[in-house]
């Protein structure tokens, strides 16, 4: 079974779960503001996913303006990184999608298909 950390009033995040539901794929929600993950969960989902961590933060975020981490991300350290992603869950890209090996993070129909319908790495 998946695991969809989702947002409910994010259309990107309501996008990847009508897609799940469309394909009849079975999830677990975790909603990703009032349950953000811890900076463990954070950093196994993010090796997994294979992608820089920078990818997962969510540039559209008003916090993310707010914050200036546009400029400040590139001289942060993973672990500042995280730290900040475990404490404002708005500030992460959604939806994010595992099913305990591969993560996908965004919604993009032709990664959800290759990961989540013919079962090819993130």
């Amino acid at each position: 079974m998946l695991t969809l950390y989702h947002y409910p009033k994010c259309a990107t995040s309501r996008k990847g779960k009508a897609w799940l539901d469309r394909h009849g794929l079975s999830y677990r929600i975790v909603d990703i503001v009032a349950e953000t993950p811890d900076i463990e969960t954070l950093r196994d989902l993010w090796q997994k996913s294979g992608l820089p961590l920078d990818r997962w933060f969510n540039p559209s975020s008003g916090l993310y303006r707010e914050l200036g981490l546009k400029d400040r991300l590139p001289s942060m350290s993973d672990d500042e990184k995280l730290r900040l992603l475990a404490a404002h869950g708005k500030l992460i890209r959604r939806p994010v999608i595992t099913d305990g090996k591969r993560v996908t993070i965004g919604f993009d129909e032709a990664t959800m298909e290759r990961v989540w319908l013919r079962g090819e790495g993130a």
